[in-house]
Formats: C-alpha cells, structure tokens, sequence
C-alpha cells in the first residue's frame, strides 16, 4: 500500500472478508490488487470470487495468497512448497515481459510462503512470467485477461524491484481497454 501511495494511486483497503462483491461493483475501481495473507486460497475471503467476477472487467494483481487465489480460480493446484520460504530471499528469473519489463534478470525478492502453483499441470491460461532457480513458479500471466500473479513480497525492503513491479502493473492498468480483451 505504501509503494502504491508513493506511486500517486489513491489507495483503498479492505479485508477479504469485510467487503462484498455489490460494494466493489459499487465503487467500480480502475484496478484490483489481492493482497497476501495467512493460509490457503480456500480461506481467503472474497478474494477468489473478486478474480471470478471481475477478471476481464478490472486489471488484477494477486501477490503470495492472492497468487495462489487466481491460480486456483483458473484451475491450477497450490501444492506444498519443497522449501518453506517465510523471511528468505531468492532471484528471480522471468520473461521481461508486463511486470518484469525492464527489471534485470536474477533480481533477489522476499517469500513468505509454504505454498507454490504446481507447475506440472499449470493451465494453459497462463504464461509463467517468473521462477527460482529450482522452477518453483514465481509469476504467473493469464493469456487473455489482464490478470498477474506473484509468489513474492515486492513490498518488502528485501525485494530490490518491488516499487518497479507494481509501477510496471500500474502501467498495464491504465492501458487496459486499449490493449486487452475483456
């Protein structure tokens, strides 16, 4: 929420279980981010039903639970990481492209989590747009809706690219309509 107060975004918080789909519908955002939190997608609120109701509608950024809520929305399975991963760093590799244009590639981010997307039956909506060195799934990018996903902390001091991160996402955002089906 900082990063994105100190990229000039009027910012709106609530938990998962405070709103509802008509309040959200209400305030017609410009764009949806799906925050980290404690557990599995399945206890997550809202938030998966905010990703079925509203991909194609609104840009929407899901980061470490929020990731795993839109992989799971779209059919992917959370399994169990081989490494539990809260407070370590790992480099990234990725795509260079949407989120990570013009990051450099191997940037060190913060995890906190004991949960991954399988990527051995990951959909075919989606393009894994990062990993570790292990192939543990970092990013995800659904093909048709403008919908990312990140395993990682950007807001963490740890992460080096994190305010870019979300810039670069705030740049999708506002071309969205213009570039993207919904």
């Amino acid at each position: 929420v900082q990063y994105f107060g100190e990229l000039k975004e009027k910012v709106k918080v609530f938990r998962n279980d405070k709103i509802t789909i008509s309040e959200i519908q209400k305030m017609n955002p410009d764009k949806i981010v799906i925050s980290p939190g404690p557990g599995r997608p399945e206890g997550a609120g809202i938030s998966k039903e905010i990703i079925s109701t509203f991909r194609g509608k609104y840009p929407i950024l899901g980061v470490c639970l929020g990731h795993q809520c839109i992989g799971e929305v779209f059919g992917a399975e959370i399994i169990r990481a081989k490494r539990i991963m809260h407070g370590k760093t790992s480099k990234i590799e990725h795509d260079n492209s949407k989120l990570f244009k013009n990051i450099p590639l191997g940037f060190e981010a913060t995890r906190y989590h004991s949960l991954i997307i399988n990527r051995e039956n990951i959909p075919d909506c989606f393009e894994i747009s990062a990993w570790t060195d292990q192939e543990e799934i970092m990013g995800i990018s659904h093909k048709k809706y403008l919908v990312e996903g990140i395993q990682f902390h950007p807001e963490s001091i740890l992460t080096g690219q994190g305010k870019e991160i979300l810039n670069n996402f705030l740049k999708l955002a506002s071309a969205f309509g213009k570039n993207y089906k919904s």
